[in-house]
């Protein structure tokens, strides 16, 4: 399978996909055709592990790559503090939680970062590997996967100004002497952008290619990210056919906390592939500008970025957009590249009617408050037992909005977690109990009073280590320390 860019007609292998993650101008790579799951390959995955149906999605995106990708998950996925890498818990008469947080650093990015490892170890030229990220979650993640691994170099560039206590000791605590983390001044959306220029720049391609170096992005923006997030949708959907929850052919509704717009566009992209899904309900923090995009067809940066307690959200340009914007235009790779340099300089742009009638036929938004989170996690713990994290919460919050206002709708939803409630312990205990206090490991032992849910371990160990990264830089630095790490 071919893929091509979203801003040009360049077009690579699902091997030079994987290792790029970006494309030679700054854009995002897709397949040239989407691949189909049969009804009876439907079928079959009921009986499959996890790892097993991610191995069946992921070949069909990288047939190539076949005889390493099964390995490759059963190897990632048996790391994961749970025998089901993505359980389905059933939370109401059909709503059900899909977790993706059980891997190793409790966040939905490891299903990713992991089974990547596996398959870069195996296809990666003998030349040094450098695994950039700019985000808290994805640079945690990274750095977890691929430390202390021959050959393989990780730098987690993240936002200062937008992160839960919590991820900053994971960042700044994190092992491995081919790792390290950097905090950059300004907001998440500056983080990522200064991190992709960067890596465009025909500066740090050189400084690679001097250093004998392949540099890969880690993030969502990499297809190889995209196309193993595919997978948690077929296998929710699996589950719900094996446990007799739904009919086959039966359509679903996904609520997804989206910031990016990574997980709501692997989630199209698994509709594309054949999955009946009805609708993907994109929920938002007070940072809305791409809930009001999806409501309206304007994509506008107007709005001052706000720090909430839901990060992950904190964006205001969700970059996987891009992507959305391509397929809905019909593939035009210059409309596209005209459209996101008018949002880079102009802070807006928008579609089309015909455009607009097409994504909301596939999408729905809605956006969170803090004090909506907060009584929406509260609300669903005292009437279920069931304890979520604040991304968690802001879906949970537009879930509800919509089971309001329809009440008679039966369609099935399922509500993405993200990550483990105790990454962000003080702002779930306030949550749930109403209490507060300021030390991040004070809360993990009252919100497990609270809550008897277990304390993942690697959370727990975390007291006793003390930091090793605690280095901010700003982002106009961000090329100066990666020409540095490539060295």
């Amino acid at each position: 399978m071919k893929f091509v860019s979203t801003r040009s007609s360049e077009k690579v292998t699902g091997t030079d996909v994987i290792l790029k993650g970006l494309s030679a101008n700054g854009g995002l790579f897709v397949p040239e055709k989407f691949p189909t799951v049969s009804e009876e390959e439907m079928d079959a995955m009921l009986e499959m592990s996890y790892a097993e149906r991610a191995a069946k999605i992921l070949s069909k995106f990288f047939p190539e790559l076949a005889k390493e990708i099964l390995s490759a998950c059963e190897s990632a996925y048996s790391s994961f503090g749970a025998d089901d890498a993505a359980p389905l818990v059933r939370l109401d008469d059909g709503v059900y939680m899909l977790e993706l947080f059980h891997g190793p650093s409790c966040s939905y990015k490891d299903m990713s970062a992991f089974v990547l490892k596996n398959i870069l170890k195996a296809v990666a030229a003998e030349k040094k590997k450098i695994v950039v990220s700019s985000s808290a979650e994805s640079g945690k993640s990274a750095m977890e996967a691929f430390k202390n691994e021959d050959g393989f170099f990780a730098l987690a560039f993240y936002s200062n100004e937008s992160l839960a206590k919590m991820q900053k000791i994971q960042l700044g605590i994190q092992e491995g002497g081919n790792v390290l983390s950097e905090a950059v001044k300004g907001t998440p959306d500056a983080c990522a952008s200064a991190v992709r220029d960067a890596l465009a720049s025909s500066e740090i391609k050189t400084s690679a290619q001097e250093a004998s170096a392949e540099l890969i992005y880690f993030s969502s923006q990499n297809f190889g990210v995209t196309a193993l997030q595919t997978v948690y949708f077929f296998s929710a959907y699996a589950d719900l056919l094996s446990s007799e929850q739904i009919e086959k052919g039966e359509e679903i509704d996904f609520v997804i906390p989206c910031g990016n717009l990574g997980n709501a566009i692997s989630a199209f992209y698994a509709r594309k592939m054949g999955l009946p899904i009805r609708k993907i309900r994109c929920a938002s923090n007070e940072n809305s500008s791409l809930a009001e995009f999806l409501k309206t067809g304007r994509y506008t940066l107007a709005q001052e970025l706000v720090r909430t307690t839901s990060p992950a959200l904190d964006a205001l340009f969700a970059h996987n957009c891009e992507r959305l914007i391509y397929e809905v235009s019909g593939r035009d790779s210059k409309l596209t590249a005209k459209r996101m340099t008018q949002l880079k300089e102009e802070g807006n742009f928008s579609v089309t009617e015909t455009e607009f009638k097409a994504i909301a036929e596939i999408f729905d938004a809605g956006s969170a408050s803090e004090e909506d989170c907060v009584e929406a996690m509260y609300d669903v713990f005292v009437d279920t037992g069931y304890t979520m994290d604040t991304q968690t919460g802001c879906a949970m919050k537009v879930a509800v909005d919509f089971f309001e206002k329809n009440k008679k709708d039966e369609t099935k939803a399922v509500i993405v977690a993200t990550a483990n409630p105790y990454k962000f312990p003080q702002d779930v205990l306030y949550a749930v109990t109403g209490n507060d206090v300021k030390d991040s490991f004070k809360g993990v032992k009252r919100l497990h009073a609270a809550t008897a849910m277990a304390v993942p371990k690697c959370l727990k160990e975390l007291r006793d280590k003390l930091p090793r990264f605690t280095k901010i830089i700003d982002k106009k630095k961000v090329s100066e320390e990666l020409k540095q790490f490539i060295k």
